[in-house]
């Protein structure tokens, strides 16, 4: 089915006329009226808003020209069970098993083998599903640090290096979690007004998040990889963010 034909599907599913459509993805009816005539179709931030309102994966909107997968675990994905993020809109890279609030779910190919896909496949089919599993996007990270044994060491070596920069009032930590950027890349603002953010909304990050131990409406968060550790302070839902430790390694 073309974009034009879906478009007007959902839409009329919906019961939303070509105004009300147009007041949800802030556009004029007129654009609308040419998408469902197939004159033109959505910018991608379109896309966005109208996979969020019709709840449907850009994939489908655009008629499902793409066979997707789970980067991380292999799944075929299609609408239902696709991740999402925080803000509700979806993430077709990955399936919702996979990928939580923001956090990647498995660290470890060992992990992801004996909590899932031993489920689901015989014990001889292992190997090769290891083997394929290792060439998706997630996995390929491994690359560069020369598999999961050597992440493994990288973390442990992580850990003790944060653990010995560690802020008065945060406690040791204990793991390191996949965290997606634009989930832990807060705006710190500077004595003069002026704010940044440090990180990358699109990489892959390893960190955690601590209460401090002396004040529980407090949370330490941290931020690492192979370059840099950061560390900040913040309150509730990540309010009034408070960088202490930014450390090129």
């Amino acid at each position: 089915m073309e974009t034009k034909n879906i478009l007007y599907s959902l839409r009329t599913q919906k019961g939303y006329s070509q105004d009300e459509l147009a007041e949800i993805v802030h556009v004029t009816r007129q654009a609308v009226s040419r998408w469902e005539t197939g004159e033109t179709i959505p910018n991608i931030d379109t896309l966005k808003l109208l996979s969020k309102c019709f709840d449907v994966s850009i994939n489908t909107l655009l008629g499902s020209p793409r066979e997707l997968i789970c980067q991380c675990c292999g799944m075929p994905l299609h609408d239902g069970i696709y991740s999402k993020e925080t803000d509700g809109f979806y993430n077709e890279d990955y399936c919702k098993w996979c990928y939580v609030d923001g956090e990647y779910q498995y660290d470890s190919l060992d992990d992801l083998i004996e909590n899932c896909i031993k489920k689901h496949v015989p014990d001889h089919q292992l190997k090769q599903v290891r083997s394929n599993l290792k060439q998706l996007n997630y996995w390929k990270r491994y690359e560069s640090l020369g598999g999961t044994d050597a992440f493994d060491e990288f973390k442990s070596n992580l850990m003790n290096e944060i653990n010995g920069l560690r802020p008065e009032g945060m406690p040791e930590i204990a793991s390191l979690n996949a965290l997606a950027g634009h989930y832990v890349n807060f705006e710190y603002r500077f004595p003069n007004g002026h704010t940044t953010q440090f990180l990358d909304d699109q990489a892959m990050y390893l960190g955690t998040q601590v209460s401090c131990l002396y004040n529980e409406e407090i949370c330490f968060g941290v931020v690492a990889n192979m370059d840099f550790i950061l560390i900040c302070s913040y309150e509730a839902e990540g309010h009034n963010p408070e960088l202490l430790i930014y450390k090129k390694r």
